[in-house]
């Protein structure tokens, strides 16, 4: 599993559609989530917390939902399989 640099700040798109969850914004929150679990991980095995072992097994589901949206981007080629009908990827450009 490839995970994105978790020090590569990733950025909000301008222009997305704010009414919308699209894997720009989607990247945004998970890296945010990822680097909060981290903090929380980092805490309570410093504290010696019982609740370590639940902590760190959110940190993996939360690491492996950002991979997932860092390698599946939409493009022309997917595009049909993922919506289930011929189209084209829109691009900012």
């Amino acid at each position: 599993m490839t995970l994105p640099d978790p020090d590569e700040l990733l950025t909000r798109e301008d222009e997305d559609d704010h009414d919308l969850l699209t894997y720009g914004e989607a990247g945004v929150r998970l890296q945010e989530a990822v680097r909060a679990q981290r903090d929380l991980v980092k805490s309570l095995a410093d504290e010696g917390s019982s609740e370590l072992a639940v902590a760190r097994a959110r940190l993996g589901e939360l690491e492996e939902a950002a991979a997932r949206n860092a390698r599946q981007p939409i493009n022309d080629e997917n595009f049909e399989r993922f919506f289930g009908y011929r189209g084209k990827a829109v691009r900012n450009t």
